[in-house]
Order: structure tokens, then sequence, then C-alpha cells
């Protein structure tokens, strides 16, 4: 661990706090960070989890980084060490309040300080088990809960029924949009890098190879659009996980084994979004969908399962289907390529809008108060 500072600084300080910075949670540590730019308020970001990285000490924009370094299992039961840290740490500044993301850190939080604390949520089912709920509820007079997604938010509070609505909020994830952009490379670099036909029309898709992502009801969908699609036409699946042996044979039984590549694990793989023509997620009841954000900055068509967050962000711009029904989203499939146009304009409208920093650090200003 790094050591705080021995002395008090009189500058206001907020100290943000989050289990680890694996898959896409230093994003979410950069984006919370960023709303307190040109403000008086400095940020303290402390990682429960993870090996001390520069990589990761410069992607969290914030003053100052602390790395626990405890592993998973040190974190289990009841914490006594982190919360120990946690009360050294809040001793050595002049914190006004903690932004903590996920139970564990809110936990430790709470137990660890006096801090007025700002609980995240990124999923749903977080308050299903009634211990959960009885903790937070004894602490409910200094603690207030974002959920990422009005879904998320709206599962939140069907758990705690008698908070107050104005104590559980909704704050959008959001992405840096000029980096974003500035990260994507062109349509004919992308596809050299994948491997992919330059004159294809390609659906693409991003996720674990996992039930929760549903890639078999893609693939079911892609192979009853294909008649209908361009010759040469392709779905293109970056991601790795348990059921690729499994959806491989889906393929290869619907005859379409030639139509699907399976890209695997891609680092960085937003950098390559412009790969495709199409972008489809297909997951069951996902919490919001940063990749749709991201494919929306790539200019892409946009394919969505109607249930979890993805609806918010799509919804008016894009196709929805109902989750697991491979008939209405091969019709989206068609669709898409057959009334295909140029949705930049309006997609650059809605991420200024809703999810973009500016627009985030102008909400939470009006949160601030409710939630604090």
């Amino acid at each position: 661990m790094q050591a705080p500072a021995t002395s008090v600084a009189t500058e206001p300080w907020v100290l943000q706090f989050c289990h680890g910075y694996g898959g896409p949670f230093l994003d979410c540590v950069r984006q919370y960070a960023v709303l307190f730019k040109d403000t008086p308020y400095k940020v303290c970001t402390v990682y429960l989890t993870g090996k001390p990285s520069t990589e990761v000490e410069q992607g969290s924009a914030s003053d100052e980084v602390i790395f626990l370094d405890y592993s998973s299992r040190q974190v289990r039961g009841l914490k006594l060490a982190a919360i120990r840290d946690i009360k050294r740490i809040v001793a050595s500044r002049n914190f006004a309040f903690c932004i903590a993301h996920r139970f564990k850190p809110i936990y430790v939080a709470l137990l660890g300080s006096d801090l007025p604390v700002i609980g995240v949520h990124h999923a749903f089912g977080d308050y299903e088990r009634r211990s959960r709920q009885l903790f937070v509820n004894l602490f409910r007079k200094r603690l207030a809960l974002l959920g990422v997604s009005d879904a998320v938010r709206d599962d939140v509070r069907s758990r705690l029924p008698n908070w107050p609505g104005e104590r559980i909020q909704r704050l959008y994830n959001r992405i840096d949009i000029e980096a974003v952009q500035r990260e994507q490379v062109s349509r004919e670099v992308a596809r050299e890098y994948l491997d992919l036909p330059q004159n294809a029309w390609i659906v693409g898709n991003v996720g674990r190879l996992h039930p929760d992502k549903d890639q078999a009801t893609l693939i079911r969908g892609f192979a009853a659009a294909l008649p209908r699609l361009p010759a040469g036409s392709l779905l293109a699946i970056m991601g790795s996980g348990r059921l690729e042996a499994s959806l491989r044979s889906l393929a290869e039984e619907l005859d379409i084994s030639e139509s699907v590549h399976f890209l695997g694990q891609v680092p960085h793989g937003r950098r390559y979004f412009k790969a495709f023509d199409v972008f489809a997620l297909t997951s069951d009841h996902e919490p919001f969908g940063m990749v749709l954000l991201e494919a929306m900055a790539a200019g892409l068509s946009l394919i969505c399962s109607d249930c979890g967050g993805g609806r918010e962000v799509v919804d008016g711009l894009g196709y929805l289907f109902p989750f697991a029904d491979d008939g209405v989203l091969t019709q989206c499939i068609i669709q898409a390529h057959e009334e295909h146009e140029s949705g930049e304009q309006r997609f650059m409208e809605r991420l200024s809008s809703k999810f973009s920093d500016d627009a985030a650090r102008q909400q939470f200003s009006l949160l601030k108060n409710k939630l604090i």
C-alpha cells in the first residue's frame, strides 16, 4: 500500500473507492474523477485489489492514487484490515465525501469513515440479499445510491422500497467522445488488422462468449437473414469464453461457419469498431452497455435486445428486438442493411447530450445536493 500523507490538507478532497481496475472499471474511475475537473475538489482514488501500476495511475485521472493491493481472498468476510486502511487514508485529507463503486467498497467506506457515501451500482441484483438490505438501511442517513442506467436504478429502488426516491438516482455511464474517436482507426485499417475482407457487409458483436451475452441468438438470426444480405456478408464476434466451441458448432449446424468469424480477445477492441457496418448487442438484461456508446462514436448502425439499460442508449436511434427472439432479430438485421443511412449526426447529438463527460458533470452538479 502507498502511504498517504500524514498531515491533513486544507483543500477539499473526494475519496473515490473501487474494488479493482479490471475490465471496464478503470474507465469508470476516470468517468467519476473528471466530474471534478475545474472545481475546488481534488480526487484521491483507492483500489481495494490490484497491484500498483503506472498505467492504471495515469488512467485514473486522479490527483492521488493508492493501491491497497489486497487479493480477492483477503477481502472476503469482515475486511477489517481494509477498514483500518480507509480510516488511515480518511485521516490524511480533508475529505468531503466518498464515491464507492460496488457493494464491498460501499461496505468498507461506511465502516471505515464518517463520510457521506455515494454508492455507484453497475449491475442488477446487488441488493437481492437481505443482509445487504439491512446493512445499508443502517447507514441510510449518510448513504445515497446511483445506478448507471434507469434500469439499474429501478432495480435498486425495488430492493429498498422504504428509501426516498431522491436518495437513489441515475447517472449514466459515459465516454470521452473525442478520445474514443481519436483511438478508433479507419475501416480499411481495422479490417486489415482483424483479417476481414474489405468489401464485405459485416455485423459485429463484442463481448464474452457467455450465456448472458446470447451470441447463439445472434448466430441464428444472422443465418436466417443471410439469404437477403449481400453475397459474402459476415458476422464477426470479438471476444472469448467458455461457449466458443458450442457457438462454432451452432454455426456449423446452420451451415454458415464460413460466414461467422470468431476474432477472439482483441486488446483495445474499440479501436477497430469501424471494421463493422452494424453493431449488434444481444445481451440478457445488460445493465448499461458501454460498447454501444463506443459503436455510436464509430458511426455504426445499432441493434440491441430490448431489455436492461441498452434500450436507454439505442431507443430512437437503432433497432430493438425482444431478448432471445431470433425471428425479430433477423428482420432487424435485414432492415439495418436495406435502410442503411448515416446516423453519425444523430449519434453525436445523443452522445453529447446524454453520454458525455460534460453532460455528466452538469447532471452531477444538480444531483449532488440531493445525494449528500
